[in-house]
């Protein structure tokens, strides 16, 4: 960040991020500009929640000032239109941290996903929240003027920029606590220097917002409007959540939801629900349509924000919901809950604990309801947030149940990436005689449908899943049985399809395993410590060789995975499986081979055809080029 200074102002250079995201405001949401005025709008409202609830403990930052509400005026000599709020007010150092970066983990990554499509983008960036930098669809110039509650009058900040690569900021006297933006409209928006205009922006977008936003009233008068000299509430300014259901509008839950949730789009469902009992409270969760950037960040904050008795207390009340919910957006406003309440308190709170319970069962709710109602929408749902959901199954033994019957995955009955297939749909459409759910894990959706584990399986007509999401591995290890079928790995222990066999073929089995004793033995004796053992199978048709786990070892790719992620792997030697009737097994048979090699071979080929990295690469290819070689001539 570039300094500059002339007497008491400073010229600063905006981050990175930021040149970036005023860029894109200006030139990919420009076809919803109005979005602006919502977004500022917001942030005034919040301003003003943050001091209310610093106020409960120092009743002093209210100077003697206890009303709390937005002011909008415009000036059409000036071309300016402002927005002022008696919120919490801002430090120099805070209009820094503010006002010239963007706080949040992941930015990078959000800005490299940006393509230039400006369509693709503006959704882009609906997922980041566009926030107050969005003035600048509307303004070539903004001035921030802001000062602190509980600062003296000369802590008054003043903040400038035109939205290019710097901004300045100087130290002046402000007699009032809180924030007034100005800005100074672009050429061709002379619409919004309108009352009626901005009073219908306001109702569209903003009619919910608790605290009143006044603006100066305005009278028909001689084919023109004439300002009287007093203010109106240009807002329904009341809680929409403590508003009945039957009088509030899809419209203004859909509005709501992108104040909340700071979103660009509308919301994938909704649930509003007053809770009467040992505890009384009220709920608005929403479940968004798409995935915020930084949704794989398990430490960012999200989602809730929480009220006591319509008295805002604190966002991201991450006590609310449980980690796995964490797309979840919303409000909760208990009537129980003491207003000095703490994130301490709140961890150690049997109400809390109690609401959490209830807001977790009424999210799983909706989305079982959007499961079986509403398929459509539960797929863009899964879609989004289907790996996030997955984690619950290890964090929620009480809804495992529930989580698991949600779940959707991609099996070899469709051959295809997309997860549509529910535990409940493969199980009633198992063949006679199964009696388990079989699963295959890997890294990828290809290396999982190409297993060489399942070729029996395909020659049998047996479905099984197809897991190569990085969590998967975490849902297995938790989840071990659904509606009492056990869910069985390819890839683990002795392979047993029960009645899906019939009689001859274990017979058979058992006299290849006594056949090839000699040969799995010397295989076994080749390749040393590098298997725990060597035995015949019969889940291969195709492939000439597999690697299994132990029945009770970790598979093989959550081994990867771990040593991915810098973590030690439990060493465990796997299992290699030989198919009987493959013809480079048959010619180990032959006494003039090179044994050792071909061994060493068959095994290298069984890692990587699971997935696996071969310890010397350079030593495979050196013995599959002599290998060639000796069979050519």
């Amino acid at each position: 960040m570039t300094t500059s200074t002339t007497a008491s102002r400073e010229t600063l250079g905006f981050q990175t991020e930021v040149k970036q995201l005023l860029h894109l405001m200006i030139h990919s949401l420009y076809s919803n500009r109005e979005i602006f005025l919502r977004e500022l709008i917001s942030n005034a409202s919040d301003a003003c929640d943050k001091l209310r609830f610093e106020a409960l403990h120092n009743d002093a930052l209210y100077e003697n000032q206890s009303e709390l509400n937005i002011r909008i005026s415009f000036d059409k000599d000036a071309r300016t239109l402002t927005i002022a709020d008696s919120g919490i007010g801002m430090s120099r150092d805070e209009v820094i941290a503010n006002l010239g970066t963007i706080a949040k983990s992941g930015t990078r990554d959000f800005f490299s996903k940006l393509s230039g499509d400006q369509q693709k983008d503006a959704n882009l960036i609906g997922q980041f929240g566009v926030g107050f930098y969005s003035a600048f669809i509307v303004a070539d110039k903004v001035s921030v003027l802001t000062r602190r509650a509980g600062e003296k009058a000369d802590q008054g900040v003043r903040w400038e920029s035109d939205g290019g690569g710097e901004f300045s900021i100087e130290m002046v006297d402000r007699a009032t606590r809180g924030t007034e933006i100005t800005l100074h409209l672009r050429e061709g928006q002379d619409d919004l220097l309108a009352g009626y205009k901005l009073r219908e922006i306001i109702k569209k977008y903003s009619n919910h917002i608790v605290q009143p936003i006044l603006m100066q009233k305005e009278e028909w008068k001689d084919g023109k409007y004439e300002t009287l000299d007093e203010d109106e509430t240009v807002n329904q300014a009341s809680a929409l959540w403590a508003r009945s259901k039957n009088e509030i509008t899809e419209e203004q839950y859909k509005e709501f939801y992108k104040h909340v949730g700071h979103d660009y789009d509308d919301p994938l469902a909704w649930s509003h629900a007053r809770v009467e009992g040992k505890q009384e409270y009220t709920q608005l969760l929403y479940i968004p349509s798409h995935a915020p950037f930084d949704l794989y960040d398990r430490q960012a904050r999200h989602g809730i924000k929480l009220y006591v008795r319509r008295v805002f207390i604190m966002d991201d009340a991450e006590q609310l919901m449980p980690q796995y919910m964490r797309f979840v957006r919303g409000v909760v406003d208990s009537a129980d809950l003491p207003l000095n309440v703490s994130r301490e308190i709140l961890q150690e709170s049997k109400d809390i604990e109690a609401i959490r319970k209830g807001c977790t069962g009424k999210v799983l709710g909706l989305l079982s309801d959007l499961a079986e109602n509403d398929k459509e929408k539960y797929a863009k749902f899964w879609g989004e947030f289907g790996q996030v959901l997955k984690e619950g199954v290890g964090e929620d033994f009480v809804n495992k149940d529930k989580i698991a019957a949600l779940m959707r995955f991609a099996t070899t009955k469709a051959d295809t990436a997309e997860q549509t297939v529910s535990l409940k749909e493969y199980i009633a459409r198992m063949k006679d005689g199964q009696e388990k759910i079989y699963f295959v894990t890997a890294d990828s959706f290809n290396a999982a449908k190409n297993s060489p584990h399942l070729e029996v399986f395909r020659k049998k007509g047996i479905e099984v899943l197809l897991l190569s999401d990085r969590v998967d591995e975490w849902v297995v290890s938790n989840l071990h049985e659904f509606e009492s079928k056990q869910l069985v790995s390819v890839a683990k222990g002795g392979l047993d399809l029960g009645a899906l066999e019939d009689a001859a073929e274990k017979q058979e089995q058992e006299k290849q395993a006594d056949e090839f004793k000699d040969l799995t033995d010397k295989i076994k004796t080749s390749l040393a410590d590098k298997v725990k053992e060597v035995r015949v199978t019969h889940r291969l048709t195709d492939s000439p060789a597999c690697l299994v786990a132990g029945e009770h070892d970790i598979s093989g790719n959550l081994a990867r995975l771990m040593k991915a992620a810098g973590q030690k792997a439990p060493n465990a030697q796997p299992i290699l499986e030989i198919n009987p009737r493959h013809p480079v097994v048959l010619r180990l048979q032959d006494e003039n081979v090179r044994f050792d090699d071909w061994a060493a071979v068959l095994f290298d080929q069984a890692l990587l055809a699971e997935g696996g990295q071969l310890d010397d690469p350079a030593g495979f290819v050196k013995r599959i080029n002599q290998l060639m070689l000796e069979m050519g001539k």
